[in-house]
């Protein structure tokens, strides 16, 4: 497969924070990389490729160079397999006035009126009882096929609603999923998750089940030179570094890639990058390579941290959104994410290094910083380097309607951070 056709098959398959955790240990086994639990203790050598997850949301991924020293500097790239959406609540199941109907809450900051009329599906996993009370069984479960929708109502019935309709999360966005009857109650969907997994909905104890757009990727333009996909925000980041790492090494130091769980919400959690997760772990690696905490505490000073995830690209239709000399077009090249106030990492001298890599690659790049009177996103880069304290700059593939439940972006772009991610590992 060529690279797009990798993403492609990321899209597909991620859908859920789970199954994106899943793919990429699926293409990081491929790779050769061994398999590591963090609560074992860690026999790791020089030239080795290891991986682990972390509460089954969260994926590491790190190489050892063959003359790796104490002194050497690691290279991190870190984004996230969340995406904005809906989550089913406990005891969903609802019958109103003939309906079957599912009880959800908003997660991230979703464009609403995107999900509607759309075939949706659900996945995640699910928590079964066990003889251990202390260790339930957990299955991870994609119902592959539509079994949602959230329909819109229709203009005949509110003749103003293209001036602008207020959708209530708990009222207008809980979506359908049969009618009523004597074989389908509000427990129908819940029977449908024991089948699926072949239990007794009596031995269902819990689940974190995220709603997902079923459309298929697919190319845009009379030359292909656009891609339309749900879930670009942020698999084009997590597939970018996951060829990179896979295909780029270093003989000094330490490369690292992480997908962390949670950033849609704000990252504050066991597995998201506002955790001392990272800061464990490479003291961890350090330690196992028979090095001292002081030389992974000396190493933060010469070590560089990329927070890869989606930039806003310039809409035609809305100018006067944007910044009058840092916005960017879509297909020519990647973004450098800057912010004064740092939500988005901003340290000149990082930025510097990622430019000189890309005037030494011949790789195109673009610099994005929001219109002064607007507040954008944050991203896992301003946090990581909070909680560790090395040279972070934020980049990533400009996209159109970010956070819609179906977003847009260039070829080339995604192909320059490619390009780049695999020279920041290699170089």
């Amino acid at each position: 497969m060529n690279r797009i056709e990798k993403l492609f098959h990321l899209l597909e398959n991620a859908t859920s924070q789970f199954h994106t955790a899943l793919a990429v240990k699926e293409q990081l086994l491929e790779a050769g990389f061994e398999e590591l639990a963090l609560h074992d203790n860690w026999n790791l050598q020089k030239g080795g490729k290891y991986m682990f997850t972390h509460h089954g949301s969260t994926i590491f991924a790190f190489t050892v160079g063959t003359d790796f020293r104490a002194e050497d500097g690691f290279r991190i790239a870190a984004s996230h397999g969340d995406f904005p959406g809906f989550r089913i609540k406990p005891n969903a199941g609802m019958e109103v006035n003939g309906y079957l109907q599912l009880n959800t809450e908003g997660y991230g900051g979703a464009i609403l009126s995107t999900w509607l009329d759309r075939p949706l599906s659900v996945a995640g996993r699910v928590v079964i009882k066990s003889d251990d009370v202390f260790k339930p069984e957990v299955r991870f479960i994609d119902m592959k096929k539509p079994v949602l929708i959230i329909p819109n109502l229709a203009i005949h019935f509110n003749r103003e609603m293209n001036k602008g309709m207020e959708l209530r999360k708990q009222v207008e966005m809980l979506p359908i999923y049969g009618t009523a009857s004597e074989e389908m109650t509000k427990e129908a969907f819940l029977v449908a998750l024991a089948e699926k997994l072949n239990v007794n909905k009596e031995d269902i104890l819990d689940y974190e089940l995220m709603i997902y757009n079923v459309d298929k990727p697919s190319y845009v333009g009379l030359k292909d030179e656009f891609v339309s996909a749900p879930r670009l925000d942020n698999l084009t980041s997590t597939q970018a570094i996951v060829e990179g790492i896979t295909q780029s090494s270093r003989k000094n130091g330490l490369n690292m890639m992480i997908v962390f769980d949670h950033e849609e919400i704000g990252s504050r959690s066991k597995q998201g990058a506002a955790s001392t997760l990272l800061s464990t772990v490479l003291e961890k690696i350090y330690l196992s390579l028979g090095m001292e905490t002081v030389d992974f505490t000396n190493a933060l000073e010469d070590s560089l941290f990329m927070s890869v995830d989606v930039s806003h690209a310039y809409h035609p239709n809305y100018a006067g959104k944007y910044d009058v000399t840092n916005k960017h077009i879509l297909n020519q090249g990647f973004a450098i994410k800057q912010a004064a106030s740092q939500s988005y990492a901003t340290d000149s001298e990082a930025i510097a290094i990622v430019q000189q890599i890309c005037e030494k690659e011949d790789i195109a790049y673009q610099k994005f910083v929001n219109h002064s009177d607007s507040v954008g996103g944050g991203t896992i880069g301003a946090i990581s380097s909070a909680m560790l304290p090395v040279r972070t700059v934020d980049i990533g593939v400009p996209l159109l309607a970010m956070h819609s439940s179906r977003e847009t972006m260039g070829v080339k772009d995604y192909e320059s951070l490619v390009d780049f991610i695999g020279a920041y590992f290699r170089l």
